[in-house]
């Protein structure tokens, strides 16, 4: 296997190298999640108040929302593995100026810069859906997506964890070690794919809006993850202030441990990837936005420490991963099949409306904790999918139209 065009030139892609694609993109997306925990102790360390700490976190997923808008897209016209080294090696840069900076107007454009940078992950992701062949395609995208979520979720423990040690400086350095060997890794392993096309940046950006208002699919997927993804943000945003708080008093470590109870949910991605595969993307999808509905309304009356409700959060909390994590697999299946000269582009696109949506659910959720309570929160968390299911019952209807008018 050498190089890699706009069509896969491989029948299978290898174990090794599936694998090793989605550790890199956990390793990657974990940046985005590293400070999150530790906002409180940052903000004191450089002189920010407490009104703007979210900022640190803030301008970290809007830099990441600038890369995939006007990053990614390069995917469809720059050779791939150049354009994810140089991403990793932005995102080193970043990440040492951030563990260095003296000051909060350094540290917080560092902070933006390692969102650009950390957006290498959704290079790599259409990157593998352009290496698999169509009927393994899914299989190996829910793959490299389980390596992805599972940079998520294990993040802000790993950080708590670190930084208890070494503090908050060291989780930025080792970081940045460990992407820059990463970078080095990939140059050597990943085998060169040049897109066929010649489009200029400035017609590959503009003809982003023509894919989204012509391709409905995208649209509908984009709107699927992005009420999910909100309910995951608030869910996550939420359940800490809850476990923290005077009704279950929880240490940062027992908070860290309850959030590793949620990385087992990252295995119904390659799940979801076998589904799509047999055609089942639909009757998955329904399950999947049921799954994150339940996971919101079984916790709806805990108000009270017992092991009881202990038990209960961590299955939501697990059965919400699940539902998240293979929602966004089918997404993506349906999405790439749509053409590999555009895939990048689709995919950009996608992942910026449903962070969209994740930052409003993150959002809504600490404003309705501090007005009403858990109960609050969870209201809006299971309004986000049952507002989803309800268009995902529209989908079955639009695609008999257009069967119809054929």
């Amino acid at each position: 296997m050498s190089s890699i065009g706009n069509q896969s030139v491989v029948k299978t892609v290898p174990t090794w190298l599936t694998l090793f694609l989605a550790i890199s993109c956990g390793i990657i997306v974990a940046n985005l999640y590293y400070a999150q925990p530790l906002v409180g102790e940052i903000s004191s360390s450089i002189g920010l108040s407490s009104g703007a700490a979210g900022l640190i976190v803030t301008l970290t997923q809007i830099g990441y929302g600038i890369g995939l808008l006007f990053i990614v897209p390069l995917g469809d016209i720059v050779e791939n593995r150049r354009l994810v080294v140089g991403a990793l090696l932005l995102t080193t840069l970043s990440l040492l100026t951030l563990a260095v900076a003296p000051s909060a107007a350094l540290f917080l454009l560092a902070a933006a810069m390692i969102g650009i940078g950390s957006v290498a992950a959704q290079i790599l992701v259409p990157y593998a859906a352009h290496l698999a062949p169509d009927e393994t395609r899914g299989r190996v995208v829910g793959n490299v997506m389980s390596g992805l979520l599972l940079g998520i979720m294990l993040a802000r423990p790993l950080s708590s964890m670190v930084a208890d040690l070494l503090g908050w400086r060291s989780v930025f350095v080792l970081s940045a070690v460990l992407i820059l060997v990463l970078a080095l890794v990939l140059a050597k392993a990943l085998p060169a794919r040049k897109p066929v096309t010649n489009e200029s940046y400035s017609r590959l950006i503009g003809s982003m809006w023509h894919l989204l208002k012509t391709t409905p699919i995208l649209r509908r997927r984009a709107i699927y993850h992005a009420a999910v993804f909100g309910t995951f943000s608030l869910f996550w945003t939420t359940v800490s202030l809850l476990l923290t708080g005077p009704a279950f008093h929880f240490s940062q470590t027992e908070v860290a441990l309850f959030a590793l109870a949620g990385v087992s949910g990252a295995i119904a991605a390659p799940i979801a990837g076998r589904l799509a595969d047999r055609g089942w993307i639909r009757p998955a999808t329904g399950l999947a936005l049921a799954a994150v509905i339940i996971s919101l309304a079984l916790p709806f009356m805990v108000h009270t420490r017992s092991v009881l409700t202990v038990t209960i959060l961590v299955f939501s909390a697990i059965l919400l991963d699940m539902g998240v994590s293979a929602n966004l697999v089918l997404s993506q299946r349906a999405i790439f099949a749509l053409g590999a000269e555009v895939r990048s582009r689709l995919n950009g696109l996608f992942m910026a409306i449903f962070f969209a949506g994740g930052a409003l659910g993150s959002a809504a959720g600490g404003w309705a904790y501090d007005l009403g309570g858990w109960k609050a929160a969870s209201v809006i968390g299971i309004a986000l999918p049952a507002m989803a299911l309800i268009y995902y019952f529209t989908e079955r209807q639009q695609v008999q139209k257009a069967t119809a008018s054929k």
